[in-house]
C-alpha cells in the first residue's frame, strides 16, 4: 500500500477488505467489533507507521456510523408502542446501513443530553420522535449542521419532516360518520402543544366544513388530558345527547370505553365510539373500535432512510406524508 500523509478510513477498509464501518469503530473504540478484528486494524496503522495526529486527520472527514434518536421523556405509557414499533423500524434500516442507534430522552424544557450529544459529535444525524408548537430540540439542530429529521410535522422551516397524514385521515373518518346521517358528534381528547393534536383538531374542522355543517362548540370537549376531565367530557357529552363521541387518540378512546360501561351505556346501540389513533390498547375491546390505522414501523424505517440520505448529501423533500386506513368496525355501526 502506498503511503499518504493522511490516513483514510478508506484506505485502511481497502488494504484490509473490511467496511470503512468495521475501521471507524475499530479506531474510535465506539460500536460492536470482534477483538480479532479490532487488532488487525490497529496493527495495520502501526506497520504503516501513521502517528496519532494523522489519523485523527483522517477520521475528521469521516463518520461515527451512529445516529441519535430522540424520545419524550414525558410520554404517557400507552404511547410506548408507538414509540417502540417506530424504533424498530429505525433500527431495521440503521442497521442495513451498518449504522448503530444512540438514544437519549428530552423533555420539552430540557435537552441537555441532546446537546451534549451533538457537541461532542457522537453521531452523524439526529431523528427527533415527537415535534410541539414551541421546540427547542428543533430550535438547537437548526443552529447545528448535522442533518436531523424529526418523526412528526413542525411549523419550522427548513426542517425535513416524516409524518403520517393526521389531518386528511381524520378528515375522512369524521366526514364517514357524518355522511352515515349522524347529527351530534362530541370531540375529546387533550389541548396541548403537540402539533399532531393541531392536525387532527384540523382535520375534524376541515369535514364539517366539507359538509357544509357547522361544529358545535359546545360538543368539543379539549382540556390537559387526565382521567378526571375525559370523566367529566363524557359526561358532559351524554348530557347534551351526543349520537358519537370521537376520541383524539387511543389513550382517551380507552378511558372513555371504560366511563361508558360504568354508566351502563351501551357501544353502538347507545352512542358511536371511534378514534383518531388505533393500536393495541384497544384490540380487545368489544366491539372492536373503528379507528384510523397507521403503520408506525414504517414511518420510522422511512425517516431513517431520509436520514441516511442527508447524510451522504442526498438532496430529499423537505416533508413526505405517509398513508393511513380508515378501518370501520362494530363501534360505529
Amino acid at each position: 500500500m502506498e503511503e499518504k500523509e493522511t490516513l483514510t478510513i478508506a484506505d485502511v477498509a481497502e488494504a484490509l477488505g473490511v467496511s470503512k464501518t468495521t475501521v471507524s469503530r475499530a479506531i474510535s473504540g465506539k460500536g460492536r467489533i470482534g477483538k480479532e478484528t479490532r487488532e488487525k486494524v490497529l496493527a495495520f496503522i502501526e506497520e504503516h507507521n501513521f502517528k496519532p495526529n494523522m489519523i485523527a486527520k483522517g477520521l475528521a472527514k469521516s463518520k461515527t456510523y451512529n445516529i441519535c434518536v430522540v424520545m419524550p421523556r414525558d410520554y404517557e405509557m400507552v404511547d410506548w408502542n408507538f414509540f417502540q414499533t417506530c424504533l424498530f423500524g429505525i433500527q431495521e434500516r440503521a442497521q442495513m446501513a451498518e449504522y448503530d442507534i444512540l438514544l437519549t430522552m428530552c423533555r420539552m424544557d430540557d435537552i441537555s443530553s441532546l446537546e451534549r450529544i451533538i457537541d461532542d459529535h457522537k453521531v452523524d444525524g439526529v431523528i427527533l420522535m415527537r415535534t410541539v408548537l414551541k421546540d427547542i430540540q428543533i430550535e438547537f439542530m437548526l443552529q447545528k449542521t448535522i442533518p436531523f429529521v424529526t418523526i412528526g410535522s413542525s411549523n419550522y422551516k427548513g426542517v425535513v419532516q416524516m409524518d403520517h397524514n393526521h389531518r386528511s385521515a381524520c378528515r375522512d373518518l369524521t366526514l364517514g360518520i357524518l355522511k352515515k346521517g349522524v347529527k351530534r358528534i362530541a370531540l375529546i381528547g387533550e389541548d396541548d402543544g403537540y402539533i399532531v393534536t393541531q392536525s387532527r383538531l384540523s382535520g375534524y374542522f376541515d369535514a364539517f366544513v366539507k359538509m357544509d355543517r357547522k361544529v358545535e362548540d359546545k360538543l368539543l370537549f379539549l382540556s390537559p388530558e387526565n382521567h378526571l376531565s375525559v370523566d367529566k367530557s363524557v359526561e358532559g357529552a351524554l348530557a347534551e345527547g351526543v349520537e358519537c363521541i370521537l376520541c383524539m387518540d387511543d389513550s382517551v378512546t380507552r378511558r372513555v370505553l371504560k366511563v361508558l360501561r360504568e354508566s351502563k351505556v351501551s357501544v353502538p346501540s347507545d352512542v358511536w365510539v371511534a378514534s383518531f389513533f388505533d393500536s393495541t390498547i384497544l384490540a380487545d375491546n368489544v366491539p372492536s373500535i373503528t379507528s384510523l390505522s397507521f403503520d408506525s414501523k414504517e414511518l420510522g424505517m422511512e425517516a431513517c432512510r431520509v436520514l441516511l440520505d442527508m447524510i451522504e448529501g442526498v438532496t430529499v423533500a423537505e416533508r413526505t406524508l405517509l398513508p393511513y386506513e380508515v378501518v370501520w368496525k362494530g363501534s360505529t355501526i
